[in-house]
């Protein structure tokens, strides 16, 4: 498709919006130069982004008199993009605002594609992911590892969380038994809850304390309910997406950390709760599934890609029984709809 191609006047509205844009930021730089100058601004101290506001980030104090108050804060510039999570270096104003001066470093970044295919980081200093599966919709193997491979990838524990297990009957007690109980074989931790009888609560409780999560799933699982049960205090809507919204067309991305009662944190955002379709390479892939990984050195080619090449390491695994049939399956479809899947190298 050729480039369109901008008349006289398209440039110069763009040259001026460009323009605009640059003075606002060198004004802003000069207005915090002035108040640092001035003394207007606090100390440097350490705070948490917990939510943003167009250009304008709210940090959570970590430190100091004023620890725990919310200061609605700007950025100064050549700091790369913030999202909630990050723990920040800034000073507070005197009008309850504040100016961001450094990202301090993260131990873990959840990214996902933009319309473009670009990656672009949602939220940092993430402990565990929770996939929150259900009966129903049926869960299928290939979307939940899908959700694995994300987490182990970006180096974030993963966690199962079955919720609906009231829906659990006769007709689908041993297709849903068998397979959580291989995923827990393979050393995953596997919750069971219902949201709706308030089983099983408790273990997530216990398990959320002190750390910070995410919940991730399909529409339909009660990622909502569960949120309420964990954050009774705030308003969280729950009900079934629209069909607009189901189709992917629009998906808002901005997070917010909510602080839980018992201790510790969540990061919600239907931007993330509602996206599982993250960019991976085919060695990120075979990399995704944990019990392929000590036999990805033992191929006869160092460029082995896995598939008919001769002295496969997977291949081998597979063929003495070390690879389950169901995951070695999942492994090849995800491997072989890369395009479809948008999981490109």
């Amino acid at each position: 498709m050729s480039k369109r191609k901008l008349n006289r006047r398209q440039k110069w509205r763009i040259e001026k919006i460009q323009e605009e844009k640059a003075l606002r930021a060198l004004k802003k730089e000069r207005n915090i130069g002035r108040q640092i100058q001035s003394g207007d601004l606090s100390c440097e101290q350490r705070g948490t982004i917990i939510a943003h506001f167009g250009k304008q980030i709210d940090v959570e104090a970590l430190e100091g008199e004023d620890k725990g108050s919310i200061h609605r804060c700007h950025v100064r510039a050549n700091i790369e993009a913030l999202v909630t999570g990050d723990e920040v270096i800034w000073r507070a104003a005197p009008d309850s605002g504040g100016v961001i001066e450094a990202l301090l470093p993260r131990r873990s970044l959840l990214q996902r594609p933009d319309n473009y295919g670009v990656l672009k980081p949602v939220a940092s200093n993430i402990d565990h992911i929770i996939i929150v599966q259900a009966p129903v919709p049926e869960p299928y193997p290939t979307l939940l590892d899908r959700y694995l491979v994300a987490a182990e990838t970006m180096d974030i524990t993963p966690v199962i969380l079955l919720n609906k297990t009231d829906l659990i009957n006769e007709q689908n007690r041993e297709y849903i038994n068998t397979l959580f109980g291989r995923y827990s074989d393979l050393g995953y931790r596997v919750i069971h809850a219902s949201a709706k009888q308030q089983d099983g609560l408790q273990e997530l409780f216990e398990f959320t304390q002190d750390k910070t999560t995410v919940f991730v799933g399909q529409s339909g699982v009660g990622k909502s309910s569960l949120i309420q049960m964990l954050l009774p205090e705030e308003e969280i809507k729950v009900g079934a997406l629209s069909e607009f919204n189901q189709k992917g067309t629009h998906t808002t991305t901005t997070a917010k950390l909510f602080h839980l009662p018992m201790g510790g944190n969540l990061i919600d955002s239907p931007g993330i709760r509602e996206f599982g379709l993250w960019h991976v390479s085919e060695d990120e892939l075979v990399y995704g599934f944990r019990e392929f990984r000590p036999y990805l050195g033992q191929c006869k080619f160092r460029n082995c890609q896995h598939r008919d090449e001769p002295g496969c390491g997977l291949k081998s695994a597979f063929s003495n029984g070390d690879i389950s049939t169901e995951r070695m399956n999942s492994y090849r479809q995800l491997r072989d709809s890369l395009d479809d899947l948008e999981i490109r190298p």
